[in-house]
């Protein structure tokens, strides 16, 4: 088995999970997650943790059962206590504003963009150049983190563009004559 899937996942005292016909259903205080589980994969449900185990012995199994493992780990924090991302918005103009559903951004372009905010996903802007992205779905919330970053990704020259927030942007050297 893998090293990974050994481990059971933890459950808080306010997170409830069951079990039923190859779904299983994680609710906390944030919101509930199912997730669908593969023949081969079996999990157990007891009242303080979930086990991930293997039905069968191959080497697809193997791989599979720690990939499992570790989304029902994603489902638990996520309706525990969430998921969140911040970006950070670098040049000259550019600034980014909540407006209802929709996430308005000047990022330089001759048209203001318009991102629609998806259901389960909250978004912020605590300034005009942060964004804080935060949802129950680990998977939906880092997608649209990308995506507002696929906006403007940070050039290698002046660093302007939309970043993650702490990433490290490596700049090249201008061309000399």
């Amino acid at each position: 088995m893998s090293r990974i899937a050994k481990e059971p996942v933890a459950l808080p005292s306010d997170v409830k999970a069951e079990f039923k016909e190859g779904q299983l259903l994680v609710s906390g205080p944030k919101g509930s997650l199912n997730l669908s589980i593969p023949e081969n994969i079996g999990v157990e449900v007891d009242k303080d943790a979930i086990k991930v185990r293997r039905n069968e012995e191959n080497k697809k199994c193997k791989a599979l059962s720690g990939t499992i493992r570790a989304l029902v780990q994603n489902l638990v924090t996520g309706v525990h206590s969430g998921f969140e991302y911040k970006l950070e918005i670098v040049g000259v103009g550019y600034r980014a504003q909540v407006q209802g559903k929709k996430l308005n951004l000047s990022l330089g372009f001759s048209h203001p963009v318009e991102f629609a905010i998806p259901e389960g996903v909250a978004i912020e802007t605590p300034s005009q150049t942060e964004i804080v992205i935060q949802g129950v779905d680990k998977q939906v919330v880092g997608q649209v983190a990308a995506d507002i970053r696929s906006f403007r990704p940070p050039e290698p020259y002046k660093g302007k563009g939309v970043r993650y927030a702490g990433e490290q942007i490596v700049k090249k050297e201008a061309k000399k004559a």
